[in-house]
């Protein structure tokens, strides 16, 4: 089944009062923006590190185009940074306290997830912890992709499909995964029911 390759995604952080317990919905297109301009890479040499249209580009950082999770590891490694760096701010480095109720989150439509951050999102962390949430049919891209660093995935909720080059593995609720650099997969939500993964990998 060809799967829809836009949807209309939050434009900013979410406006609730802090006191509602609304999670923060930031805006992936600014995220990329931002950090685009502080690597002072054009619209066109983003597109052509990532191998992705400059018109695609375009429409992902105006929240007009919703791009996998696999493309958006290939957008944050075009700009040297990882998907965890999206909601990187300027607060001191240090222990904080994540609450449930206030994670920064980001949707992808193509892949019908939610990456919401669990740690610290100050400059100079070097460690990233995500939990994906992927909805019945989600799938984390059309291909096989690799990271350029060492992946960890424990299935919190669910079992999801992870599939390899040579062999595809069924992952159910604690069951744990180690990803090599530069191993190619995919995830992939087969049931109805939704799957949570906490990825955590080295920034």
């Amino acid at each position: 089944m060809k799967r829809r390759k836009t949807e209309s995604l939050g434009s900013g952080l979410s406006n609730e009062n802090p006191g509602t317990g609304a999670t923060l919905e930031q805006s992936l297109g600014e995220a990329i923006r931002r950090l685009r301009d502080i690597k002072r890479l054009s619209v066109r040499a983003l597109a052509s590190k990532c191998g992705f249209s400059p018109s695609f580009i375009s429409q992902v950082e105006l929240n007009q185009a919703s791009p996998s999770l696999a493309s958006l590891e290939r957008i944050a490694a075009a700009i040297g940074v990882t998907i965890g760096e999206f909601f990187l701010t300027a607060e001191q480095s240090g222990p904080r306290v994540v609450r449930s109720s206030r994670r920064p989150m980001l949707q992808s439509g193509w892949s019908r997830s939610q990456i919401e951050s669990l740690g610290n999102t100050a400059l100079g962390s070097r460690l990233e912890a995500l939990l994906v949430t992927m909805r019945g049919g989600g799938i984390s891209g059309s291909k096989l992709h690799a990271n350029e660093t060492e992946l960890f995935a424990l299935v919190l909720a669910g079992s999801v499909m992870l599939h390899l080059a040579d062999a595809n593995q069924v992952l159910r609720r604690g069951d744990a995964v180690v990803i090599p650099v530069g191993t190619p997969y995919r995830w992939e939500n087969k049931g109805v029911k939704q799957v949570q993964l906490l990825l955590v990998r080295p920034r």
